[in-house]
């Protein structure tokens, strides 16, 4: 089980030293999470925008449905 573990664990740095991260390691601050930062807010945008369409729909439809069950 020991072995294993140590195993998983030299494999997961090997993959992780593999893996490109979205900041700069010389930037220093809240400049270095810029990429981070712009892709998360993308992301809440969208979500919103998203919610947004979906409630205007359900909206609708609900108003249509009610109308015609009356």
């Amino acid at each position: 089980m020991v072995a294993k573990t140590k195993t998983f664990i030299s494999e997961v740095r090997t993959e992780l030293s593999k893996a490109t991260w979205p900041w700069d390691p010389k930037e220093h601050g809240f400049k270095r999470y810029k990429e981070l930062v712009d892709s998360t807010l993308v992301v809440v945008v969208a979500m919103l925008l998203l919610a947004g369409y979906i409630s205007f729909c359900d909206l609708c439809l609900t108003s249509i449905i009610g109308a015609l069950t009356r």
